[in-house]
This record gives C-alpha cells, sequence and structure tokens, in this order.
C-alpha cells in the first residue's frame, strides 16, 4: 500500500448524558491507502476510557489520548506509541489532567511539550482551563508543568454559566497558545516559555454569545479560522504574531438562516494550501465549504454538503488533502469523501471506517 495513511480513532466507550450512547472500543488505528481507497485495521486497545479527543505526532509514534469521563473531577491524559513494523500499540503512562471534561490536545511544533485544554463543569478539583506537560525521548508524559484558569461567563445561561476551554492551538509561527474558550467568548493568547510556562499576551473578543469552539490555522500565519459552536458561524481573524492579538476580518453563517436554531457547530479544518476551510455541523449534520482570500482572509461560501450520517464531531483532511473524514458520532461511522482542490467541493466516496461512535480522527502519512 504505497500511498497508505495511519488514521487514528477515538471512541466512546463509557456513557455520558450528553452524549447519545457508547458504542465504541476505545483507540483504534487503521491504514487508509488515497489510491485504492482500501481501510484496514490495523491496532485498538479498549484500555483508555472516553478517548474523546486525540493527537499523534507526524510520524505516526505517539499518540496522546484525553479521557473524558463524566463526574470526574480530573480527567487524564494518556501517552501510547505504536510500531508501524508490528501494528503494535503500547501504553506510556497517563498524567491527570487538572480539570474536568478535558477536551482537546495538541502536541508544540518542536515536539516537547503537549498542552491539554479542559472544558469544565460544575465547581471543585483543580478546575483548570489550560495545562502543560513535558514529553520525554520516549514520549512519555512528565508531571504537568504549568497551568491557568479562566474566569467569566457568556449571555447563553445554559451554554456560558462560567469559563469552558474548548481547544488549545499553537500558531504556525510557535511559542503562542490561542484557547477557544466557549463559556466566555473569547480566544485566549498565551506565550510557551522554555519551561513550559504561560504567560497570558492577549485577549481577543468575539460577538456574545458566538461560543468559539475551534480554531484551524492558515499555513501563511496570518489568518485564523474559529468554528463558533453556539452561534453556527464560521469567521476569520488576523493574527497579531508579535502580541498574539486576534481581530475579526469576516464572519459568515455555516448553515442556512432556518437551521441556525438546532444547529451546533463542532470542528474546523484547513486544506493544506489555504484556500479552502470545512467546518462540521451538528444538527444540520453537513459539512460546510468556505472559500478564503488568499490576500484578505475574506471567506465565501462554497455550499454545505452532507456528512454521510449524523452527529459530525470531527474532521480530518489526509495530508495530500485529497480526502476529507467525518466521524459522524451517532451514525457510528467515520465517512471519507474526495475532496477536489480547485473547487474545494467533496464527494462521498461510499467508503467509511464502521465504528461505534466515533469522537475524533487523526491522519498521518
Amino acid at each position: 500500500m504505497s500511498d497508505a495513511c495511519l488514521v487514528f480513532v477515538g471512541s466512546l466507550n463509557r456513557e455520558a448524558p450528553y452524549f447519545q450512547g457508547a458504542r465504541g472500543v476505545g483507540l483504534g488505528v487503521y491504514s487508509f491507502d488515497e489510491q485504492t481507497l482500501e481501510i484496514r485495521k490495523l491496532a485498538e486497545t479498549n484500555d483508555v476510557d472516553n478517548p474523546t479527543f486525540l493527537s499523534v505526532t507526524p510520524d505516526g509514534s505517539r499518540i496522546y489520548v484525553n479521557s473524558e469521563v463524566f463526574t470526574w473531577r480530573e480527567g487524564t491524559v494518556s501517552a501510547y506509541s505504536f510500531d508501524r513494523a508490528s501494528n503494535k500499540l503500547n501504553y506510556l503512562n497517563k498524567q491527570p489532567s487538572l480539570g474536568s471534561i478535558t477536551a482537546y490536545n495538541t502536541i508544540t511544533r518542536g515536539g516537547t511539550k503537549l498542552l491539554v485544554a479542559n472544558y469544565g463543569m460544575g465547581e471543585g478539583g483543580p478546575d483548570r482551563a489550560v495545562v502543560v506537560y513535558g514529553l520525554d525521548k520516549h514520549g512519555a508524559l512528565s508531571a504537568p508543568l504549568a497551568s491557568v484558569s479562566h474566569q467569566g461567563s457568556g449571555p447563553n445561561a445554559a451554554r456560558q454559566e462560567r469559563s469552558h476551554a474548548h481547544s488549545v492551538t499553537e500558531t504556525i509561527g510557535g511559542g503562542t497558545a490561542i484557547v477557544a474558550d466557549l463559556g466566555i467568548d473569547r480566544l485566549v493568547s498565551y506565550r510557551i516559555g522554555p519551561d513550559g510556562s504561560l504567560t497570558k499576551s492577549a485577549e481577543s473578543a468575539l460577538p456574545p454569545g458566538a461560543g468559539p469552539r475551534h480554531v484551524a490555522l492558515h499555513p501563511n500565519g496570518r489568518f485564523v479560522f474559529v468554528m463558533n459552536e453556539l452561534d453556527s458561524t464560521v469567521v476569520s481573524m488576523a493574527l497579531d504574531d508579535a502580541s498574539g492579538e486576534l481581530s475579526i476580518i469576516d464572519a459568515k453563517p455555516a448553515v442556512p438562516a432556518e437551521s441556525r436554531d438546532s444547529n451546533h457547530c463542532a470542528d474546523i479544518q484547513t486544506s493544506p494550501d489555504g484556500r479552502f476551510v470545512y467546518g462540521s455541523n451538528r444538527g444540520h449534520d453537513s459539512v460546510v465549504i468556505m472559500a478564503v482570500d488568499q490576500n484578505t482572509g475574506a471567506l465565501s461560501l462554497v455550499g454545505n454538503t452532507p456528512c454521510g450520517g449524523a452527529t459530525p464531531r470531527h474532521l480530518a483532511l489526509t495530508p495530500s488533502g485529497g480526502h476529507l473524514f467525518s466521524a459522524n458520532q451517532n451514525a457510528d461511522r467515520i465517512s471519507i469523501f474526495a475532496r477536489d482542490s480547485d473547487s474545494g467541493m467533496l464527494t462521498d466516496t461510499g467508503k467509511a471506517i464502521e465504528i461505534g461512535t466515533p469522537m475524533c480522527v487523526k491522519i498521518v502519512t
């Protein structure tokens, strides 16, 4: 399989009241051939609880998996290695996440640290919004090096009663982490110190009630794209790399007006060439496609494509940009789309990874 990618999948295996069932197996690894569309399961383990988000090193040898378990005052983050020759997953270690509803993680560009965001529910426990871990030469996690908390609320009483850090993303230039906090309608930027310390450099406001969830970066480093869960919009922002401050360039609805009240946006991805962004719509059950003006960062709607299932929680593009995967949580299916690099349009290939309650999918070569 000369053009095979590695596909890493986290699927829900413990019930939570805000999810519609837990039919998954935990952490799985697959191969995907972009030429033949052949999918092959390589490994899986049920030893990790509710892996709702994960990150993978570019070579696929290390995986960092969040465990999001309802009622736990602290989630956990687990480190695994994957051996391509033997197709084996090996547990390395785990650390407490210092917060509840552990939602997101990312490996820093230098590969020396892991950044984790905790959504947070209720009160009590360490209740930290963002946590930094070191990674040793074998890929194991250190004890937490630093952490920060957020305070505040938003106008949506049901969803913005407190801070809810939903993702953390390091900028293209490196050294700055952008935290999307759904609860306070802000993107909070931090400088990452060599020792893992976090120093706040900027807070950038989004419209009240927007509910920023996930962030995607343009390869030129100048533009940042935000998926707002609560008001179903895609926002393009300009990044001042020196200060970490972001300013709004453009905003477009992710779904038709009649669908906005019943929709909750989730993930956002940028095509490798930066010409298009793709966002997932839960409720409308579609992937929105936006074209990006390469000079200004302005957005224009290309269209909405049915996600090939229900509740598209997470998206992933193959490194070539030739295919997009949609993890359709409530359809027990990761649908695979061919992507036209010129038009940005998606075509359902009819191929899929059939797996219970898929929550997150990551793809490397």
